[in-house]
């Protein structure tokens, strides 16, 4: 094998492969032999890119998180409020990983997510799609002059994230057949309102 890589960007080629063997065979089974091997370079190529496999698990959530966040905060900026903004994100939650089943087995799949549903104190790390969506559900208390008990701002938090997650669970699972496109459905409407 080549260390030349003459296919475009090697990085990107490498986290792709990471979540294919990841998804396939587990995190225990990744290698960056294996990456390599997948992009068809030699065993040494990955070590200009990551120096072992720890750092591409890292990259790969990052890579992930960050292409999701894109994704939902174009769709909260292109809305004109708060409300508009949650159904538009819940929208572009299951567009994003029906465009990548791959993205979704693996943070939702292999990955620790931090997530604190709790409104009464900040807290760090929390996974920034969540921060995101949790923000925007704040801004929409405050533009609809919502007063809600601290366990009415959780559950309607959870049902909010619960129902694109649910029915991006479902758009990414194999063997679920429909007679529609997914993306269609969910931007008609009929699916997230």
């Amino acid at each position: 094998m080549s260390d030349n890589y003459h296919h475009g960007n090697l990085r990107q080629a490498l986290i792709d492969a990471g979540i294919k063997i990841i998804n396939e065979s587990g995190e225990a089974n990744l290698s960056l032999r294996k990456a390599a091997a997948m992009c068809k370079v030699s065993h040494a190529a990955p070590y200009a890119h990551f120096k072992d496999k720890n750092e591409l698990v890292e990259a790969i959530k990052a890579t992930v998180t960050e292409k999701f966040m894109e994704e939902l905060s174009a769709a909260a900026d292109a809305s004109p409020d708060a409300e508009s903004a949650l159904v538009n994100m819940g929208r572009h939650y299951v567009a994003f990983f029906v465009r990548r089943p791959d993205y979704f087995k693996f943070m939702f799949g292999s990955q620790n997510i931090t997530a604190h549903i709790r409104f009464d104190k900040q807290y760090e790390n929390d996974y920034p799609p969540f921060d995101l969506l949790k923000e925007t559900y704040l801004k929409y208390l405050v533009e609809k002059r919502l007063d809600k008990s601290e366990e009415e701002k959780e559950t309607e938090l959870l049902k909010l994230w619960a129902s694109a997650h649910g029915i991006t669970a479902i758009a990414c699972m194999s063997g679920v057949e429909t007679s529609f496109d997914w993306e269609d459905k969910i931007f008609s409407d009929l699916l997230i309102r």
